[in-house]
């Protein structure tokens, strides 16, 4: 009866190549094909958040830290869904009222210098790939299970799919997608699997009589751990261009932040639902190799080995969802970065000015958007095969990310005396002290990689981003007037016309 279980996963993957179709019909110009047309209103913003954020690593990774690590293995997801609340309540309707397409075309607006975005256009072009390639090889933790192919295959044939879905029509086919990867995601982990697998380990109290009391605690995986997750994640999801890239969808701020403060809750009851579903299985499936096979194969485990043919099914669709829909939006934003901001910087070195213009010519601009995201989309594909530790690499920009740019970005946003020098020069510094302490940790590392997933680098880069920040701003003049009227402007929702118009220097 196992065919069962594939053919559902079979009609899903179908379904996403339809809704490419489907959304191809809604896509008339760059601002449909990048931000669904700026349209979506709170049900669809909901669900497109909610799917973007929780992928593989919540939801077949929050699964397996449960089985570890008991109920404190929420915290990951937890730290999604703080982060997901915090930019939504704190910064999302200034950020929607913008009418921009990237994180790097807010910061020329608030400091009128392009010297002050250049490295963050290239920082997020980075991360947004890597992150799509991590969500792409993903895959493989499903489909190698399901369908007995080779690691490359399954990238190969999971990656396809999401890359031709989103190349045809853009964000208005993500945005479909995501409400049913949405739907799948909360019936197989909420109303499926949680009640099932409970049921099989006997319920709560089967679960107290098996397990140890440090599974009921929220302390167990440790305090360190827990900072982490919430510096990494929290902060990281601040300023994405992934996220940032769904905000600019919404209708109208109070879609941006009341939609998103609701998925926001919904990432949190997730966390927690994941690791109960962890802890379940550990007393249901006690045996499962984890120190050998990883914890992201107690996700698979449970959904053949516990849940009902066609039940099972359903839930490795779900866990399908979440990395699709994570793959997905990543490469969309890595396009739209690509496009927007770094071409226009890597023309300038050879003396060309590329101008991209989101108002002319509307069918040659969503054709050029499907050129970008084909490309991307299939160099994401080969990086997932060949690299053997894509997450390496996302680490180091995830590092880069928080560490070199949080400070010039959550600075324009709340500090008026922030300046362009003060930005480009905390950003520069973030990242080399960033860099230089991954380095180092790597070099006295004893194990290979140890020095990249250590905390240090950020703590360091944030900290020295955060000094050179301030003491540059306060030293030299402020933002030029001119360019701090048309920011006002901005931010109070009086944005003529789509993309940036600003004096810059």
């Amino acid at each position: 009866m196992e065919w069962i279980n594939i053919a559902i996963v079979v009609i899903y993957l179908v379904a996403m190549l339809a809704f490419g179709f489907w959304g191809k019909s809604r896509t008339k110009n760059s601002s449909d094909y990048l931000v669904a047309g700026r349209r979506l209103g709170p049900f669809l913003y909901t669900g497109t958040m909610a799917a973007v954020v929780l992928g593989g690593a919540s939801t077949v990774g929050g699964v397996g830290l449960g089985y570890k690590w008991g109920l404190s293995g929420a915290w990951l997801v937890i730290a999604i869904g703080v982060g997901v609340l915090l930019l939504s309540l704190a910064f999302a309707p200034a950020l929607q009222r913008l009418k921009i397409f990237t994180v790097s075309q807010m910061l020329t607006l608030r400091y009128g210098s392009r010297n002050a975005t250049h490295m963050s256009a290239i920082v997020m072009l980075a991360y947004t790939i890597m992150l799509c390639a991590t969500s792409t090889s993903a895959y493989a933790t499903i489909f190698v299970v399901l369908f007995g192919w080779d690691r490359w295959l399954a990238i190969l044939v999971g990656g396809i799919i999401v890359v031709i879905y989103s190349t045809i029509g853009g964000m208005w086919s993500i945005t479909l997608a995501d409400q049913v990867q949405f739907v799948i995601k909360t019936v197989g982990v909420f109303f499926l699997m949680l009640p099932f697998v409970l049921n099989a380990a006997g319920g709560w109290s089967g679960m107290q009589a098996r397990l140890e009391k440090d599974f009921f605690t929220w302390d167990f995986i440790g305090l360190p751990s827990i900072i982490t997750y919430f510096v990494v994640y929290t902060l990281g999801l601040l300023i994405g261009q992934d996220i940032w890239q769904r905000v600019f969808t919404a209708k109208t701020p109070e879609v941006a932040r009341w939609g998103g403060a609701t998925a926001g809750i919904y990432c949190v009851l997730y966390g927690i639902a994941g690791a109960m579903i962890g802890m379940a299985a550990r007393v249901a499936l006690p045996n499962i190799d984890v120190k050998n096979l990883g914890k992201d194969v107690v996700y698979a485990e449970v959904a053949i080995n516990v849940l009902p043919v066609v039940i099972g099914g359903i839930v490795l669709a779900a866990a399908v969802a979440a990395m699709m829909s994570t793959a997905s939006g990543a490469l969309i934003a890595a396009a739209t970065v690509a496009r927007t901001d770094v071409t226009p910087f890597v023309a300038s070195w050879f003396g060309k000015k590329v101008e991209v213009n989101t108002n002319e010519n509307p069918e040659h601009d969503v054709a050029a958007n499907r050129w970008w995201v084909l490309g991307l989309g299939l160099v994401a594909i080969v990086l997932a095969i060949s690299v053997s530790d894509v997450v390496a690499a996302l680490t180091i920009a995830y590092d880069i990310l928080v560490g070199g740019l949080l400070v010039a970005i959550l600075g324009g946003l709340l500090w008026k005396r922030g300046n362009g020098l003060g930005a480009a020069l905390s950003m520069v510094v973030g990242t080399v002290v960033t860099l230089a302490t991954m380095t180092i940790l790597e070099i006295k590392a004893e194990v290979q990689f140890d020095g990249i997933y250590a905390n240090e680098p950020i703590y360091y880069g944030l900290i020295a981003s955060a000094l050179v920040y301030i003491v540059a701003s306060l030293a030299t003049k402020p933002t030029p007037p001119a360019v701090r009227e048309v920011w006002e402007d901005r931010l109070a929702g009086k944005a003529a016309e789509e993309g940036v118009s600003q004096p810059v220097r």
